[in-house]
């Protein structure tokens, strides 16, 4: 197939383009820059300089394409995702061609059981999403959103807002909270071969949780890490991080990803824990 590809060179979408190219797929990746051209270039894919901004320039290059994968992110996430909704439904609409697009899963609101068909509650910070994936899924467009839990490995990712957190005057790292709250967690690499069997799956399935099926609390990292945590109040998190950005932060989530391994998925990293402590 010819897919293309947003965001091949951020941290899930270089993921994704490795597994795609591994897969023996002709990957066309939108870029800004020479050197981002120089990078997908070098691993194999076809790079496009342009501006994911503007729909009628992404048109005509999905045009070419037998299905997309949008991973790609920025300052004005909301217009960008808009704009390559309306390209995509230009394009795709009333075609067998798949579209996935990229959502999270703070899009569900806190829950100890959160299924992928289950209703969003999203916190104010992803809040926008909603509308554009809804419009999408009422459309004739087949899509399929991905909601990944909280993405780690290769030493990146979100876990480093814990292990390298502030420390108090005894060495001790500041929690997120009371450290409480669960995450639901996926490694980067399992999300990539998820993206894959979504691009190429017979039918669109909705929305899909991504998740290793372990959640793990934010003490537990902490833990992990070797170090001794130190709970800080929810309004402290919220000075500290931002308001928007901690209330996602501080949500309980357990999410299974059952839905997605009936397609098929099986992660195969045994989960955030481990790969601290290989670390």
């Amino acid at each position: 197939m010819k897919i293309l590809l947003t965001g091949a060179t951020g941290y899930i979408g270089s993921a994704v383009l490795d597994t795609l190219l591994d897969a023996g797929h002709d990957v066309v990746a939108p870029v800004r820059s020479d050197r981002a051209a120089a990078t997908v270039a070098g691993k194999g894919a076809t790079p496009v300089i342009g501006d994911l901004n503007d729909p009628d320039w992404l048109a005509g290059i999905l045009a070419g394409t037998d299905a997309a994968i949008h991973t790609a992110a920025s300052d004005d996430a909301e217009r960008l995702n808009r704009a390559v909704a309306d390209a995509v439904e230009r394009v795709y609409s009333g075609t067998e061609r798949r579209f996935v697009l990229t959502s999270g899963i703070w899009e569900y609101g806190a829950g100890g059981s959160i299924h992928s068909s289950d209703t969003p509650d999203p916190v104010d910070l992803v809040a926008w999403r909603v509308p554009i994936e809804e419009r999408l899924l009422a459309s004739d467009v087949s899509t399929t959103v991905i909601a990944p839990g909280v993405v780690y490995g290769h030493g990146k990712g979100l876990v480093s807002l814990i292990t390298d957190a502030p420390r108090t005057a005894d060495g001790a790292l500041t929690l997120i909270g009371d450290g409480s709250q669960r995450w639901t967690w996926v490694h980067v690499d399992d999300l990539a071969r998820l993206y894959l069997l979504a691009v190429t799956h017979p039918v669109a399935v909705g929305r899909l949780i991504a998740s290793d099926g372990a959640p793990v609390s934010v003490r537990q990292v902490a833990e992990a890490a070797g170090a001794d945590a130190a709970p800080e109040s929810a309004e402290a998190t919220r000075s500290r991080l931002g308001g928007a950005f901690a209330d996602a932060l501080l949500l309980d989530q357990a999410a299974s990803g059952d839905e997605a391994r009936e397609l098929g998925w099986t992660p195969e990293h045994q989960g955030v824990l481990q790969e601290l402590v290989r670390v």
